[in-house]
């Protein structure tokens, strides 16, 4: 089993998986590790929060188990199911056979035969790899209800099914949940984990992070294309562009063979960066060049 031995040892795990970190987040993925807590990431879309989960799952050679958050979510589909089509296939089986004892045939309904498991069952299950990451995503889409329930499940690592009882986890999964922040989260969810909002990396961090994710452009290109999108969040957009997006129009501006930006290329490739109509109307005109000087006069600063 791989152990996390420092911070600096968590830091270049995660890089060895293309994940560039710095040492605040680091420190808390490794106390995370080293204290078998959850951990709560918090922040903008697009920044990473759901990247070090599977970084970590990579590094430590562990299943990755997703749980997407959704409005509506339940406990019961966030823990199981039972496969109704089969269930009934074996009713009708029994009875065509004739002589079914109802008990038995009820036993043999809610068995793990039937069972379909869902993320947090899956998670409590033992794996010959060790504990899986269990990864929680985008939890503040859901409501105060899943929230205690999953508060529940947390404290103890263990699910109950009512037809087999409750299942433990025979170690606790690597948990990591992330938000967007577009409700506040239960504070008592929060008390269960070590927190950390992921902020927008610092230009020469992002830079970094391009190097490792679209190590096919120039450095040149690199610094222009992470200067204007870090300008470009200084603007009042609806929804500013996240460190994906930056990774995203980089390799938009390759397949083109891209070689410096220019308004003219920031505006044919603005869907890469920008999500919404009203933003990239916005950028229409004079405006790429504007921010375009501007960064690039920030540029000649560093």
């Amino acid at each position: 089993m791989i152990q996390a031995k420092s911070i600096d040892h968590v830091q270049q795990m995660l890089s060895e998986q293309g994940y560039v970190c710095g040492r605040p987040l680091a420190t808390i993925v490794f106390l995370s590790l080293k204290l078998g807590r959850p951990l709560f990431l918090e922040g903008e879309a697009g920044v990473g929060k759901t990247e070090i989960a599977k970084a970590l799952a990579a590094a430590f050679g562990r299943r990755l188990i997703r749980l997407q958050c959704y409005e509506g979510l339940d406990a019961s589909s966030a823990v199981y199911e039972w496969n109704f089509a089969a269930q009934m296939v074996a009713i009708r089986t029994a009875e065509a056979a004739g002589g079914a004892d109802r008990a038995t045939l009820q036993t043999e309904l809610f068995s793990d035969e039937f069972l379909v498991e869902r993320p947090l069952l899956e998670a409590m299950r033992p794996d010959e790899n060790g504990p899986p990451v269990l990864l929680i995503d985008e939890l503040d889409r859901t409501d105060e209800p899943f929230e205690a329930f999953l508060l529940e499940a947390l404290s103890d690592f263990q699910v109950t099914i009512p037809e087999l009882g409750t299942i433990k986890a025979p170690e606790p999964p690597i948990v990591v949940l992330t938000s967007n922040r577009t409700r506040e989260v239960h504070d008592a969810l929060k008390r269960r984990c070590l927190y950390h909002w992921v902020d927008y990396p610092d230009f020469d961090r992002e830079v970094e992070i391009l190097r490792s994710r679209a190590p096919d452009a120039s450095e040149q290109l690199s610094r222009e294309v992470v200067a204007f999108v870090q300008t470009l969040r200084t603007e009042d957009l609806f929804k500013k562009p996240g460190v994906a997006e930056t990774i995203d129009w980089a390799n938009c501006l390759l397949a083109l063979d891209v070689i410096d930006l220019s308004p003219a290329v920031i505006a044919d490739t603005l869907g890469a960066i920008l999500k919404y109509q009203d933003d990239i109307n916005q950028l229409q005109g004079s405006e790429a060049k504007r921010i375009l000087d501007q960064a690039r006069a920030g540029l000649d600063d560093i």
